[in-house]
């Protein structure tokens, strides 16, 4: 069964929403440190967002992949050390994905509840962890989609 257009497109838009939910990121730290807090409220709110659609596009790829292929992942095409690489990059990025959803939501409630020492402390954490979350995932886009086949 072919798969359709409009699926195959989803890991292309997937690297396009992490690259987006980066820059958003980094802008709302240059905007805090800049003294700059409703401009980096309203980045962030939408670095959040758009990691929020990131995860529903590659919910619903996956679950498509699976329904027209039986198989939900495209295997990288690398081998030898690039592939080692690779999977070092996979395992890290899935593993501190994982936390993103809570530390983001965790940042976010306590800046709406104005506890703004959790706050900056969380931050601390959850900003690395996003951002590297978010390029990783662009480098892993790249290498599985765009390495070359031999």
């Amino acid at each position: 069964m072919d798969v359709p257009d409009w699926v195959l497109k989803l890991p292309a838009v997937n690297a396009g929403l992490n690259s987006l939910a980066t820059v958003l990121l980094i802008t709302g730290y240059r905007l805090i440190k800049a003294g700059k807090r409703d401009a980096h409220k309203n980045v962030m709110l939408a670095a959040f967002l758009t990691s929020i659609a990131f995860l529903g596009c590659y919910l619903v790829y996956h679950f498509q992949l699976e329904a027209y292929t039986g198989s939900g992942s495209k295997p990288f095409p690398g081998t030898g050390t690039m592939r080692i690489v690779y999977l070092a990059i996979l395992v890290t990025h899935i593993l501190l994905a994982f936390f993103v959803p809570f530390l983001a939501l965790g940042t976010i409630v306590n800046a709406w509840l104005a506890r703004w020492e959790k706050h900056r402390r969380l931050a601390k954490i959850t900003f690395p962890i996003w951002v590297y979350v978010s390029i990783t995932g662009v480098i892993i886009y790249f290498m599985v989609y765009h390495w070359p086949s031999s």
